[in-house]
Formats: C-alpha cells, sequence, structure tokens
C-alpha cells in the first residue's frame, strides 16, 4: 500500500504520464498537417481539420465531462477518457482516408476532453490545500516539457518513419498512464465526499446549450476573417451566440443540478480569478502563432530553427510554474499573478518594436519574458481560484479554467490575424497572410510588420488589464469564510 505522504506524489505520476502523452500529441500534430495533406491529395485548409476538429471537440466538451467527473468520480472519467484518447490515436494512425482521420481525431478530442480537466483536478484534490500551487506549478513543468518535447518529435516522425506514427508514439505512454492510474489512484480520496452530489442528476440542457455556445463561439471566431464578417454564416453566428448564451444563463439558474453553478461568480475570487485566466491566454496565444511568419519571412530563418527559438521560453516556462507554485503556498498569490502579468506584457512590448533588422536575440529575449510570465502567472492564479471551491466542484471548475484557456487560445489568433490584415489592406496590400507566407515584395514585409506590431500592442493591452484585474482583485476569502459559492 502507498504510504500516505508519497501518495500525492504517485498520483501525480500517474497523471503526468497521461498528460506528457497528450501534450506531445497536440504539439507534433500541426507539423504532420503537410505530409497528410499531400497523402491524402487535398489542400491545406481542408486537412486543418485534423487539428480543428480535436481542439473544437475538447473545448465544447470540457464542461460537460467536468460536470460529470463532479457526479460520477473523477478517477472513472479520467479512465475513460484515457481509453476513448487511446482509441482515437489507434484509429488516427491507421486511417484510409481523411474523413476517418478527421473522426478519428474528433474520437480523441472528446477522450482528451475528458482528462485535461479531471487530470488537474485529481492532482489538487491529491496534494494538501497547503501545497495546491506545487501540484498545480508541477503539472504545468510537464505541460512545459510537453510543448518542447511535441514539436521536435513530431519533426523526427514525419520525416523519419511517416505521418502516421504522430498518432501512434504517444500511445505507449498513454497505456502506461492507464495502467498506473488503475494501480496507484485511490478513489474515495479524488471523488466527491457529498452524498448530495451523487444524487444529483446530469443538466443534460446545460450540457447542450453549453457544448452549442462553445462550438459556435470557436467556428465564428477561426472563420470570421475567412468568410467576411458581414457574410450571413457569420452573422448568423454572431446573432445566434447571445441568445444561447441568454438561454443557458436563464437555464442554469432554475436547474436544480445545473452545469455549471452560476453562483461561482459570487466570488470575486472565481470571477476575477477567471478573467485573468483568460486575458492572459487572449494577449498570449497570438505570439506563437505570428512569429514563424516574422522569423521565416522576414528575417530569412528556416523553419527548424524558428523552431527552436520558442524553446528558451519553453523552459522559462516549465522552470518558473513549480516555483512560483510553491512561492505562492507560502506568501500571497497577488504578487505573482500581477508579476506574470508585468513580464508577459514587457515581453510583448519588446515584440511590438521588431521591424526588419531586428536581431534574433531580442526576439528570443522577448520570448523568454512572455514565457517566464506565463509560468509566474498560472499557477497561482489557478490555486487562488481552486481555493474558494469546495473539492467536489474541483472538476467543473478545472475544466472551467481549460475552457477559459482554449477560448482564449482561439479568440488570440483570430484578432491578431484580424488586426494584421487590416492594417496591410489599409495600407493597399492585399489583407492575407498567404501573401506573406509565399514572400511578397517589400512593401507587403513593412506591411506586414505594421500589422504585426498593432496586434502585439493590442494583446500586451489585454495584458495590462489582466494586471489591473489582479491588482484591484479584492480580497482573497478563504473558503471557510464563504457561506455559499
Amino acid at each position: 500500500m502507498i504510504q500516505r505522504s508519497n501518495y500525492k506524489w504517485w498520483a501525480f505520476a500517474a497523471i503526468a504520464t497521461g498528460t506528457l502523452a497528450s501534450v506531445i500529441d497536440h504539439g507534433s500534430v500541426n507539423l504532420a498537417l503537410p505530409s497528410i495533406a499531400r497523402h491524402f491529395g487535398t489542400d491545406i485548409p481542408t486537412v486543418q481539420w485534423v487539428a480543428i476538429g480535436y481542439t473544437l471537440t475538447i473545448s465544447s466538451l470540457l464542461l460537460p465531462m467536468g460536470r460529470l467527473a463532479d457526479l460520477i468520480g473523477l478517477r472513472k472519467v479520467y479512465l475513460l477518457g484515457s481509453l476513448i484518447f487511446l482509441l482515437g490515436a489507434l484509429l488516427a494512425g491507421s486511417s484510409p482516408d481523411l474523413l476517418v482521420l478527421i473522426l478519428s481525431r474528433i474520437l480523441q478530442g472528446s477522450g482528451a476532453a475528458m482528462t485535461q480537466g479531471t487530470g488537474l483536478a485529481i492532482v489538487t484534490s491529491a496534494f494538501p490545500k497547503s501545497e495546491r500551487g506545487k501540484a498545480i506549478g508541477s503539472i504545468m513543468t510537464i505541460v512545459g516539457t510537453g510543448g518542447i518535447a511535441g514539436p521536435a518529435l513530431g519533426g523526427f516522425l514525419v520525416d523519419a518513419m511517416g505521418w502516421r506514427w504522430v498518432f501512434l508514439a504517444p500511445i505507449p505512454l498513454v497505456v502506461l498512464g492507464v495502467a498506473a492510474v488503475f494501480a496507484i489512484l485511490d478513489g474515495h480520496r479524488i471523488t466527491s465526499d457529498g452524498a448530495d452530489n451523487h444524487r444529483s442528476g446530469f443538466d443534460w440542457l446545460g450540457a447542450a446549450l453549453s457544448t452549442g455556445i462553445l462550438a459556435v463561439f470557436l467556428l465564428t471566431v477561426s472563420n470570421g476573417h475567412g468568410s467576411g464578417w458581414t457574410s450571413p454564416p457569420i452573422l448568423g453566428a454572431l446573432f445566434a451566440l447571445p441568445l444561447l448564451l441568454i438561454t443557458f444563463v436563464w437555464w442554469e439558474l432554475r436547474c436544480p443540478s445545473p452545469m455549471l453553478d452560476l453562483s461561482l461568480f459570487e466570488s470575486r475570487t472565481f470571477s476575477f480569478g477567471v478573467s485573468a485566466n483568460f486575458l492572459n491566454f487572449f494577449g498570449s496565444s497570438a505570439l506563437l502563432f505570428l512569429a514563424p511568419f516574422y522569423l521565416q519571412r522576414i528575417l530569412g530563418y528556416s523553419a527548424e530553427s524558428s523552431g527552436l527559438v520558442v524553446v528558451p521560453g519553453a523552459i522559462c516556462l516549465a522552470f518558473l510554474s513549480p516555483l512560483a507554485g510553491r512561492l505562492s503556498d507560502r506568501y500571497s498569490w497577488r504578487p505573482f499573478t500581477v508579476g506574470g502579468l508585468a513580464l508577459s506584457a514587457t515581453g510583448l512590448f519588446l515584440l511590438s518594436r521588431l521591424d526588419e533588422g531586428s536581431s534574433l536575440p531580442l526576439v528570443v529575449l522577448a520570448m523568454m519574458f512572455q514565457g517566464a510570465g506565463m509560468g509566474i502567472f498560472y499557477t497561482p492564479n489557478s490555486s487562488s481560484i481552486l481555493s474558494v471551491m469546495e473539492q467536489e466542484s474541483y472538476g467543473v471548475v478545472s475544466s472551467f479554467l481549460n475552457l477559459a484557456r482554449n477560448a482564449g487560445n482561439v479568440a488570440s489568433i483570430a484578432v491578431a490575424t484580424a488586426i494584421v490584415t487590416a492594417t496591410m489592406g489599409s495600407l493597399g496590400f492585399e489583407p492575407s497572410l498567404e501573401m506573406v507566407q509565399e514572400g511578397g515584395s517589400a512593401g507587403v514585409s513593412h506591411a506586414f510588420i505594421r500589422g504585426l506590431q498593432n496586434s502585439y500592442l493590442t494583446m500586451m493591452s489585454l495584458l495590462l488589464l489582466g494586471m489591473v484585474i489582479s491588482i484591484f482583485k479584492f480580497k482573497e476569502v478563504a473558503r471557510l469564510n464563504v457561506a455559499r459559492l
């Protein structure tokens, strides 16, 4: 029997194995898309649904799966999700055509939605409350490590063994993770102690509405630029979105067992923390999307070299996340959330100064600032949010944090792209990143850089807004002093 003092680290190791496999899979698949397009004789916009379908499924199902975990147990949902992810990986690696591949990735996304929120909830449940920051920081180290290893491994597998191995390679890690969860995790320690929670019913209408809201939102922001923001489908989606949201709020306030207990937002620690979390990813994610265009088409570096530029920033994130978590357990969360956002904003300000003659060390330094800021901010902020939650709500709250991250990622890329292309259009050039990718004239490059500067300044302003929210966050309230969330 595992000693209680060591149980938390054994539980972490079990979840970390599956988390590493998932992050490596996500980071490596994008590199395989051109090879997949050539294999099936299709174009990149079509084959991108291999990645889009996966991300969209995860984001849409995070809340329902988090709520399900709170009802039937974190361990059960995590194991089921791991097995579904494993089946999806096997089907994707053996897909005979593109449709089967996309459907396989949607299946994988369903499994990933079940493991993402529950994994964090399991780890934080296994650690004592006084070490919650340490737990979240340790998970972020695994995420950072996978973020470094994923693209590198994906590039090697595509070149050496073919694109199918990008989907098959993580399978041994997933199997090992499932075996570890079966052997290590003690179900009664990581599930709700509240009998009322288990007698509650599942909010099927709330699940359908939340899934619809996320699907419409993500599809709209992803396709708004390409289809045109005034096109009938986009205008219809923009009209439907608030109606769905109002209906969801109306239903959740009346449902006896809601998908998302909206009274959570009565806690300012929760509402301010989630808002800062969303703004953090909204302001940061466009960096990695736009940077390759600048590094490859403006500075002339290869794709391989451009990939290495992000490594120092990822190392900063992986190293500082657990350190910030440990320190925030001992001291207040606020200095780390504010300081982390300030570092990230500094990195974006440096990037907003880039031009045709900027040096590579400046880019690397800016990305290190951004990565360090992300690592310092995320762990203490997540810990502060979970500090005002009952353990039986860890599943849905952890899923909500992941949902804010995914929504911020998508919105960041969509808004940044719109700013860059609008700037190019205002300067008399075709408003398209494809023009930059194909290597246009000097005028195109200059217009792109102007758009890049405007985009990074806008993203920086979002991080500064997150700083203001964190600075003026009302007094953090211990869970025992919260009457009802």
